[in-house]
């Protein structure tokens, strides 16, 4: 029951996390184009509630997808069953989540440059 749950939970994330990869992509080429420094980028994301919670919304599903897959990796590849298998993704899930939430907190809210 666990396995359907983690690989429905792995395929949903995939699901949304392809607009935000699209808007992301998108983004990154209007700045390039448009000859955006880092400050200006900075400047335009500060304080915007609507940037925060949609990096935020794309870091945690990032965080649970790339948990679920390291998590078949380490047991197919590398042999963890039981306790260790499901610490070691938790602590990938938590640990990517807590960076890339300090990260989006740092570019809608952080000091700018």
């Amino acid at each position: 029951m666990i396995g359907l749950r983690l690989y429905m939970a792995q395929r949903i994330t995939a699901l949304l996390m392809a607009p935000f990869v699209l808007v992301h992509l998108g983004v990154m080429i209007y700045a390039i184009q448009g000859g955006l420094s880092a400050a200006e980028i900075l400047g335009r994301t500060q304080g915007s509630v609507v940037w925060f919670l949609f990096y935020g919304s794309f870091t945690l599903a990032v965080a649970i997808h790339a948990a679920i897959g390291l998590r078949a990796i380490a047991y197919e590849w590398g042999g963890l069953k039981g306790p260790a298998l499901e610490v070691g993704m938790w602590a990938v899930g938590v640990g990517l989540l807590c960076l890339g939430w300090y990260s989006v907190w740092a570019v809608t809210y952080g000091v700018a440059a």
